[in-house]
């Protein structure tokens, strides 16, 4: 049974790949396209740098950022498309599609060892709220502190953004399940310490934020960000539920 849902995780993970992929292209990519136009303007400030030096990283790393919000490995090619791709010489949208596959079955079979490991399974009749807990522990909760950027927008530290979004994620994973899953009091307390300790703390930020973009494309570019990966896991959790129960009945 554990062999047959861990299929149907990665089953589920690419539909709702595919179904990222078709959203990110509708309302995510016209967005980072329209930004690009306002970089090489000016030479970037010292916190702009971290943007133009991304174009020049290897793809794998370009598909490890891809999981993280803070870089998308899709909002960094601009004008070098045509030359290289973006991944292993891919076109972007191409490259794109690959990385929402590997990140959708890789957060399916996340969400599928989870559901193993506390003993309640992913149904269609509870697959949103899977969904649901997940954006927030991935993507909702660490965009209070850092929201999707946009290229040409100012950003602190690389290194100092991943640790603490990785840290985000881990705490706010384990807040919403005492929150969700555990019924004492205690645990529910200590879920919601939990969720608000990273942003007690503070995610790191940058000490120039002037840009040659505007303000108001970064804020439609954030919403529409958190709005297309918001579907993704709901998509993802209804599916993994649909195909869970089927796996179940057919078990």
């Amino acid at each position: 049974m554990i062999v047959k849902t861990l299929l149907a995780a990665i089953v589920a993970g690419l539909i709702a790949g595919v179904f990222m992929t078709a959203a990110q292209e509708l309302r995510v990519t016209p967005l980072i396209l329209h930004a690009e136009e306002f970089e090489g303007g000016e030479q970037p400030a010292a916190g702009h740098e971290e943007h133009s030096s991304l174009n020049g990283v290897s793809p794998l790393e370009k598909l490890l950022a891809f999981v993280s919000p803070i870089t998308p490995a899709y909002a960094h090619e601009g004008g070098h498309e045509e030359e290289s791709g973006i991944l292993f010489g891919m076109s972007r949208f191409s490259g794109t599609l690959l990385a929402n596959l590997v990140t959708g079955a890789g957060f399916s079979l996340l969400l599928a060892g989870i559901s193993i490991m506390t003993g309640h399974r992913i149904t269609l009749a509870n697959g949103a709220l899977w969904g649901a807990c997940g954006w927030l522990a991935v993507h909702m909760l660490p965009a209070l502190g850092l929201p999707p950027e946009l290229p040409g927008f100012p950003a602190a530290d690389l290194g100092e953004r991943q640790v603490w979004w990785a840290l985000t994620v881990l705490l706010s994973a384990a807040g919403l399940y005492l929150l969700a899953l555990r019924r004492e009091l205690g645990s529910k307390v200590a879920g919601l310490v939990l969720i608000a300790a990273p942003h007690a703390y503070g995610a790191p930020q940058p000490l120039d934020i002037s840009s040659n973009v505007p303000a108001v494309l970064g804020a439609e570019f954030a919403v529409a960000a958190l709005a297309t990966t918001l579907a993704f896991w709901i998509v993802l959790g209804i599916v993994s539920g649909f195909i869970n129960d089927r796996v179940v009945k057919a078990g």
